[in-house]
């Protein structure tokens, strides 16, 4: 029995030994990169720690390895938890098998189904050999299970990248009535190269070094050394340019002395740099030209420049700056104007540069289409060109630098003579490439017979027939000077939204800037009133559904010549015209139809002008900034009302009927606020609109007059009536009048004149405008004046009886009294007859206002009209 245990127990280990062998363990990522990079067919089970490999298959990889006895054939377990290239793995219990051959993926199975599993290691099996016979090249195949997962990972760093991007532009993306605006174009330049600084330094050939004439000779070592000058510049400091450029010395005995030797006589600045990055040259050049003291430099670097060149201490020939910001400062104080060398970054695209083109009238009448010919066969790209003709004062004042030379004259002549051809050129280095094409101004013949000059010259003119700017900053400011900043309106349509991140970029290697950007989806009724001069065309009805079938991006461009400019790049309405005309236009690449033709532009400046206020409100950009082009908004009254942030635009463009009634609404508000502030007080004083009761005609601010309304003859009808009150009072006294009669007739005035008064100021107030009202409140008036003049005849006639009474019976005090109560009761009748006139007066004011708001409506609806048949005009043009 003994015995027969013992050979069941080396039997067993004997199969554990079997299967240790059969699966490699893999428990480290040293172990892993190991095992993929041996020959044959790597069969290996992913396993995790807490669960185990796949034990159920062993007996099945062992059957199938003594079937095949294949030497190429491979067994590993991998454990997911500790091997880094398994790290997506991580966490699944389903069983997983990779097949690596090469140290790559050639083939997977998910899941513990053998037949699947057998199968395809022998079908790779096979696909192996042949790799190895040279029939056939190895297939690498990715895990769907870690594609998915990756792209999910993508998916969600691009959400948190974009979130990003959107918190950073809060300051850029207002709310405005339910929908976003993008104010400032946030984006990078896509034609601008991306760049990194590059490494340099700055040497100087002290006066020493220079005086001896070794210049040349240093210069010649620099270049053996491969060192690149940037700049240089010969030059003599003073000794205060000395002292502030050597102040960090300013603490040593040899200072005063170093000062007065770097004063003496002419030193060379220049700028080094060494290699693609320049990241080694401040070492380099501080090797190269050795220790500080000339001793030590011939004692420790007897090749240095130093020990050559230098006679004694700070007289050493060379200096050389020790740290980049020493460079950087050293290159500002010598070269103020030098911007920091840089190199593109691998990968990124080419920085495109501009300049201005000019095809002076001459060539431009014999010789354009061939010129334009040359232009692109150069390589450049024309991105700007117009055709005008220069007043001979515009030439002058183009060309107003060369106006001491001998051919001035004529050169503004020749330039006025006719029609010529403004372009703005794109290329790599394009100041420099469009020079070297034109040829000299001079001599072009004979010394560069191939040139643009050489070839269209004209026999009775020396005035060469193309022009083109001498640096960059000229060409920035002649293209400005033909091709000022301005803006136009675009829309990416339904059907190219879903490329619309490929247009902006296409947007952008144009030139232009995206001042202004929303995304909308408009309806049905307002599509059809955007499209409503299309109405009648049997595409009407598809061009609103298409419109309405999904949504649209609006955008400001800005760019010089922005509207002709955007109208080229988006190329002809019909795609396949476009694709023929001009094929790498926007329609070219993006459009499928007339309908579905990608992208919208502006047809006019006008209409860029309409379209920008209505789709974003009043804007207002700032004048010609090529790196930061934007804007500002003018909020009216209404929109500071509803605006939720601070400042909100407008997407009345897709629904032109909203605009129309904000537009009415904000007018009628106004015409009802000053109508109100006028009945309350008169009219508003100065430009805060507050009221300034008491205040004397001379106080009035100036404008007042044009502000008044007709109604200014009722005010002045009412203080006429004011003005005459002393004059009726002194009448009833001189008449003998009772105290009671006087005053009943001076409250009889006093009532009419105040009656008067808010006559006037009614009428002033709701009667600004309307003709017709003011003939019916001069009528209201006459009535006013008629009562007056009424209630002062039986005024009149009542102290004639009263005095006629007094005389035939003085002496009866019964019938004196009766007199008094006749006169009592009459001068109630006329308060009656008063306030029926009151009455009146406010029914007569009533329809008068009728009157006035039905005017009002009418003109309104006028007013809408004529909006209406503008918008349809506008668009009609926009839709051509």
């Amino acid at each position: 029995m003994g015995a027969e245990e013992d050979k069941k127990k080396k039997a067993k280990m004997a199969r554990r030994k079997q299967e240790v062998q059969l699966q490699q363990e893999i428990e480290t990522t040293e172990e892993w990169e190991e095992m993929i990079a041996k020959e044959g067919l790597w069969v290996v089970d992913v396993y995790q720690e807490w669960c185990g490999p796949c034990a159920a298959m062993v007996g099945n990889f062992r059957r199938l390895k003594n079937e095949l006895g294949d030497e190429l054939l491979h067994f590993a377990a991998a454990k997911a938890d500790t091997v880094d290239p398994l790290d997506k793995y991580r966490g699944r219990c389903e069983p997983c098998f990779l097949l690596f051959a090469g140290g790559v993926l050639v083939g997977f199975v998910h899941g513990a189904n053998s037949p699947v599993i057998l199968r395809t290691i022998t079908e790779q099996l096979a696909a192996e050999h042949k790799v190895m016979d040279g029939s056939v090249e190895r297939k690498e195949v990715k895990d769907p299970l870690i594609s998915n997962l990756e792209e999910r990972e993508k998916a969600r760093y691009d959400e948190e990248e974009n979130e990003k991007e959107e918190e950073e532009d809060d300051d850029n993306v207002l709310d405005y009535r339910g929908e976003r605006c993008n104010y400032g174009d946030t984006l990078t330049m896509s034609s601008q190269q991306e760049e990194e600084k590059k490494g340099f330094t700055v040497a100087l050939i002290k006066p020493d070094a220079v005086r001896d004439g070794k210049v040349e000779e240093i210069l010649q070592q620099m270049s053996e050394a491969g060192i690149e000058i940037l700049a240089q510049e010969e030059r003599q400091l003073s000794e205060e340019e000395a002292r502030d450029f050597y102040s960090h010395l300013q603490e040593e005995d040899y200072f005063e002395d170093l000062v007065k030797f770097m004063s003496s006589g002419p030193s060379f600045a220049l700028v080094l740099t060494k290699g693609k990055k320049g990241d080694t040259i401040l070492h380099d050049w501080r090797d190269m030209i050795g220790p500080t003291s000339v001793e030590e430099a011939k004692d420790q670097a007897p090749d240095s420049l130093r020990a050559k060149y230098g006679s004694d201490k700070y007289m050493n020939a060379l200096h050389g700056s020790d740290s980049p910001d020493r460079a950087a400062r050293e290159m500002a104080f010598f070269f103020p104007d030098m911007s920091t060398p840089t190199i593109p970054i691998p990968g990124s695209r080419p920085q495109l540069q501009r300049t201005l083109a000019l095809i002076r009238p001459d060539a431009f009448n014999k010789s354009r289409d061939e010129i334009m010919e040359k232009i692109k066969e150069a390589g450049f790209k024309v991105a700007l060109q117009k055709e005008m003709t220069l007043t001979k004062e515009q030439a002058a004042e183009f060309y107003k630098e060369h106006t001491d030379e001998p051919y001035f004259e004529e050169l503004i002549t020749r330039m006025s003579s006719g029609p010529l051809m403004a372009l703005g050129l794109a290329r790599d280095d394009a100041v420099t490439a469009w020079r070297d094409v034109l040829g000299p101004t001079t001599n072009a013949k004979e010394e560069a017979p191939d040139s643009l000059r050489a070839q269209f010259s004209i026999e009775e003119t020396s005035i060469n027939q193309l022009h083109g700017s001498d640096s960059k900053e000229t060409a920035e400011k002649e293209i400005q000077y033909f091709f000022p900043m301005e803006q136009t309106v675009a829309a990416i349509k339904p059907d190219g939204i879903s490329t619309k991140e490929e247009i902006i970029d296409k947007i952008h290697e144009a030139g232009f800037r995206i001042a202004a950007r929303k995304e909308t989806t408009i309806t049905k009724e307002i599509a059809e009133e955007f499209y409503a001069e299309h109405k009648d065309k049997e595409y009407y009805d598809d061009l609103v559904n298409h419109m309405t079938s999904g949504p649209t991006m609006f955008m400001v461009l800005s760019r010089e010549g922005a509207v002709s400019g955007w109208r080229q790049v988006i190329g002809p309405t019909n795609p396949e015209e476009a694709k023929t005309e001009a094929p790498e236009s926007l329609r070219a690449q993006f459009g499928q139809s007339i309908l579905q033709n990608a992208v919208h532009g502006s047809s006019d400046a006008s209409h860029a002008k309409n379209s920008i206020e209505k789709v974003f409100g009043q804007l207002e950009f700032n004048p010609d900034d090529e790196d930061s082009q934007t804007l500002q908004s003018e909020p009216t009254k209404e929109q500071e009302e509803t605006a939720v942030e601070e400042t909100q635009a407008e997407a009345s463009d897709v629904a032109p009927e909203l605009r129309q009634e904000g537009t009415e609404e904000e007018s009628g508000e106004t015409k009802q606020e000053t109508s109100q502030d006028n009945t309350e007080g008169g009219t508003a004083q100065g430009e805060d609109g507050e009221k300034k009761d008491g205040e004397d005609e001379a106080a009035k601010p100036e404008g007042e007059e044009a502000a008044k309304p007709e109604g200014e003859e009722a005010q002045a009808q009412s203080e006429q009536t004011e003005s005459e009150k002393p004059k009726d009072e002194g009448k009833a006294e001189a008449k003998g009048e009772s105290g009671e009669e006087a005053q009943a007739n001076q409250e009889t005035t006093e009532s009419q004149a105040k009656t008067d008064e808010e006559g006037g100021t009614e009428q002033k107030s709701e009667d600004r405008a309307a003709s017709v009202a003011k003939g019916e409140d001069k009528t209201n008036d006459n009535k006013g004046e008629d009562a007056k003049g009424e209630e002062a005849k039986e005024g009149d006639a009542k102290d004639g009886e009263s005095k006629g009474e007094d005389k035939a019976e003085e002496q009866k005090e019964e019938d004196a009294s009766k007199a008094t109560e006749e006169s009592e009761k009459k001068e109630e009748e006329t308060k009656d007859e008063t306030k029926k006139d009151e009455d009146t007066k406010e029914e007569d004011a009533k329809k008068d206002e009728e009157t006035k708001k039905d005017e009002e409506t009418k003109n309104d609806d006028e007013t809408k009209t004529e909006q209406k048949e503008e918008t349809k005009t506008e668009e009609q043009q926009a839709a051509s």
